[in-house]
């Protein structure tokens, strides 16, 4: 599930929204957010957003399709999950999966045991749209990743494109929580926006170059409602919160990747886009392992 991380101004964090039928932006501020309101404002403003944003970008995800970034980076491609021969036969966790987009990608491919999670139930119910649409079955729950309704070493495969990472407050809580349902020899890999963005205006063009804000600002960014609750929340974490996150929960880190901006690729995605693509990394993708 990927944030449509663009609204202007002034902050890497937020939406552009290109059809009328997300929710309203509330009032702008940055500030702490703990874990609940985080979850509560996320649930919420995800129920409310699903629609439209199936419909903005259901035709670039693909129904059964596997792409990490905006950059337009697919699993196919890149293999960072240790490649499809390698996973038939494992179990493989989804962590905020939208629709199941890259889940059923991976079912497709003949991986068998694929599960998908996501807090907004919207989202399930787009997957399950799809899933009777094209007639293959991806298993989904509805939970939060910082609370994994999962026993301890349940699956080989744990990852995540775009998915809750960036909408918790604690990057070393989240990852502790995918390490847990992890295996001995298993692998995490997440993308993420890249952290260095936080210091730049979600502009993807020529204007969004100038950093407006300290990249060790880590206070969220927060939409509220006129009585001051949460109605959107996006927190920032330094390349070193992630990289120090995944040492915490016990994990190896095998690889980042900074995906290029690729030639033929003209689609703006909020703050994404060709042009600032071209200079500056958009998204980054850890590999980890777990001993």
């Amino acid at each position: 599930m990927w944030a449509d991380a663009g609204r202007r101004p002034p902050t890497t964090g937020g939406h552009v929204q290109e059809h009328d039928d997300y929710p309203a932006p509330g009032r702008v501020e940055r500030r702490p957010v703990d874990a609940d309101e985080s979850a509560r404002a996320g649930r919420s403003w995800w129920d409310g957003a699903a629609d439209a944003y199936q419909a903005d970008h259901g035709g670039f995800l693909g129904d059964a399709d596997f792409v990490w970034c905006p950059e337009g980076l697919t699993e196919a491609e890149a293999g960072l999950l240790g490649g499809l021969d390698g996973l038939r036969g494992r179990r493989v966790l989804e962590i905020g999966g939208g629709a199941g987009q890259c889940g059923r990608w991976l079912r497709a491919q003949g991986v068998g045991e694929v599960v998908s999670f996501d807090l907004s139930f919207r989202q399930l119910q787009h997957s399950r749209r799809i899933d009777e649409q094209l007639g293959l079955r991806l298993p989904v729950v509805q939970a939060d990743a910082q609370r994994l309704p999962f026993a301890d070493a349940a699956f080989d495969t744990v990852f995540s494109s775009f998915g809750a990472f960036p909408f918790v407050p604690s990057a070393d809580d989240a990852l502790a929580e995918a390490a847990r349902v992890l295996r001995p020899g298993g692998r995490l890999v997440f993308s993420v926006t890249h952290p260095v963005r936080w210091s730049f205006p979600d502009d993807p063009t020529e204007h969004g170059f100038t950093v407006r804000q300290s990249y060790f600002d880590r206070r969220a960014y927060v939409e509220e409602d006129d009585h001051g609750n949460a109605v959107y929340v996006e927190h920032h974490h330094t390349v070193g919160d992630w990289v120090r996150g995944i040492a915490g929960a016990g994990l190896v880190l095998g690889d980042l990747v900074e995906p290029e901006w690729p030639p033929g690729n003209d689609r703006v995605w909020g703050g994404w886009g060709p042009v600032r693509g071209r200079m500056i990394p958009g998204t980054a993708i850890f590999s980890a392992d777990k001993p």
